[in-house]
């Protein structure tokens, strides 16, 4: 949580993080730690049935994509259209979109889990 906090102060308008790691690697929390490092103060949860939840009055999305069966799903849900809104996107599960991503992405890799995860920026 703290390096995500500390990382956040690095992201500027218009910039899509892919967060990228298996199942329970972390993508969640580290996104959480995004956000609040962003100044969000509210409660942060996973948009895993949502697809996309929207923070800072609109200036933050946080995607979870890992329900999403297709680009054409994707797009019938609009979530493309987010990354054309100039706010900051957290990408969880973005292979699932890739066609639809942003060509120039940050990519935060988290391997391992529990006290063995290691973060790759």
């Amino acid at each position: 949580m703290a390096w995500a906090r500390e990382y956040a102060a690095s992201l500027e308008a218009g910039d899509t993080v892919l967060l990228e790691g298996e199942m329970g690697a972390g993508k969640t929390c580290l996104a959480k730690g995004l956000i609040a490092g962003m100044g969000v103060s509210e409660e942060v949860t996973s948009p895993t049935y949502a697809y996309v939840n929207e923070y800072r009055d609109g200036s933050i999305f946080h995607f979870d994509c890992y329900r999403i069966e297709s680009e054409a799903q994707a797009l019938s849900l609009g979530l493309s259209d987010y990354f054309e809104r100039g706010g900051i996107c957290i990408v969880e599960w973005g292979a699932n979109i890739a066609g639809l991503l942003p060509l120039h992405c940050k990519t935060i890799r988290i391997s391992g889990t529990g006290a063995d995860r290691e973060i790759v920026f």
